[in-house]
């Protein structure tokens, strides 16, 4: 996706697109593919640092910091703040509802 078009999305829309790259890794993990698991995570880090260039998030940037930081720690393997995907999804599902309102 183009960044023009990602700057047209919402943040609701922005965050629920991230959250569909986290449930695409959840989804790679189960079935034991885990170079697809790190590139759902890497395309979810990429939108996530979109999210993070758009001006009219400015308001926002703590709490988008702490998901880019949340999901590297995943994607890392790190497990530093025992924050899984199933976490993160669980956090990103309600603005995926909210934009297909």
């Amino acid at each position: 996706m183009s960044e023009e078009k990602w700057r047209l999305m919402t943040l609701a829309e922005q965050l629920g697109n991230i959250g569909s790259e986290i449930l695409r890794a959840m989804n790679r993990e189960k079935i034991g593919d885990l170079a697809g698991r790190a590139n759902a995570l890497e395309r979810a880090l990429d939108l996530i640092g979109l999210t993070m260039d758009d001006r009219k998030n400015s308001g926002h940037l703590k709490e988008i910091t702490r998901l880019q930081e949340l999901t590297a720690d995943n994607y890392a393997n790190v497990n530093y703040y025992d924050v899984g995907l199933n976490d993160l999804q669980k956090y990103l599902l309600p603005f995926a509802l909210l934009a297909r309102k």
